[in-house]
Order: C-alpha cells, then structure tokens, then sequence
C-alpha cells in the first residue's frame, strides 16, 4: 500500500520557519507529481507547492518567495521550507501523489491528487 507520513508541523512566531518532510512508502515517488496543500477549518483543500520528476516546481502566489518545495528520491522524502511565516499561513498541511504531469502540477488542484498524508498542524500566531 502506498503511504505518506507528514511531519515538522507545529507552532511558530509570525517571521520564523519550519521544514515539513513527507515520507512516501509502496512506491518510487520520482516518477509521480508531488505537492503540498494546506485546509484551513471550514474551508476548502488549496495547493500550496508541488515538483514533477525533473524538479520543476510551481507555487500559489500566496507563497511564493518564501516556501521552497523539494525531494530526496533516494530518500523518498518530499519537503517544504516555509520562511517568513504569516499567521495567514496557519493550516494542516498534507503531502499528496499523483500523476506526473506538467497539466496537474501547473493546476495544484487536490482533486488530481490520488494518495494523501494523514496532515501535519502549523501555526503562526
């Protein structure tokens, strides 16, 4: 079965950072679309970063500038830098997987992404 494990949420000061990491397990990641979301409560899944096997990456212009969308495909380990943290940014964020097209990066919509984490809280206050 295929799993992803998110983890390096937890509670900020608005300016300060934090690394999430993603664990993926059942499968080789390089090949598939990856990408990091955020849900606020009561609110809708939106995209936040995702990276293809050629490490092209795009961003919600939310974030852009400050968060950094990465991976280790020998560690099957996706990452997200988050500097210069806003309150705005309080969340639960997940990893998800899905397939690796440039259309579904380009898109970082949810409803293309197949395989989802269990979400990691951040907060900035």
């Amino acid at each position: 079965d295929v799993q992803l494990v998110e983890s390096g949420g937890g509670s900020v000061l608005p300016g300060g950072s934090l690394r999430l990491s993603c664990y993926v397990s059942g499968l080789s990641f390089s090949r598939f679309c990856l990408g990091w979301f955020r849900q606020l409560p009561g609110k809708g899944r939106e995209g936040v970063a995702t990276i293809l096997r050629d490490d092209s990456t795009t961003y919600a212009d939310s974030v852009k500038g400050r968060f950094t969308i990465s991976k280790d495909n020998a560690k099957n380990t996706l990452y997200l830098q988050m500097n210069s943290l806003k309150p705005e940014d309080t969340a639960i964020y997940y990893c998800g997987l899905g397939p690796g097209d440039l259309t579904v990066a380009r898109s970082l919509r949810p409803l293309y992404f197949s395989h989802w984490g269990q979400g990691t809280q951040v907060t900035v206050s």
